[in-house]
């Protein structure tokens, strides 16, 4: 997929993400910040680049704020920003199929 437009998805409340993707600069740029970095940063940036690597996205700057959100969380905010950014309708998205 290709990032078109910058989006965002989720909220900075408690154990939620607050996900946001623009274009990038020919790779991808992550930046994070999470309440529970040392305990937990390196599964979260994992979970991010997984997703975004199924979802064939490899040129995106996406910002990730995370209030302590379980891995399902960051995958449904991560898909759902990359499909805003994309102007994916309802026909489009590819539910129960792009992420696993």
């Amino acid at each position: 997929m290709i990032i078109q437009k910058p989006a965002v998805a989720g909220t900075v409340e408690s154990s939620d993400a607050l996900v946001s993707v623009e274009p990038g600069n020919g790779s991808v740029e992550l930046t994070l910040t999470s309440s529970v970095m040392n305990q937990y940063g390196r599964q979260i940036k994992e979970t991010v680049m997984e997703t975004l690597e199924r979802l064939g996205v490899d040129n995106v700057k996406i910002n990730v704020v995370d209030k302590g959100a379980l891995d399902c969380t960051i995958k449904a905010r991560v898909e759902c920003a990359v499909f805003r950014s994309c102007d994916a309708s309802e026909k489009d998205i590819p539910w129960g199929g792009a992420v696993k």
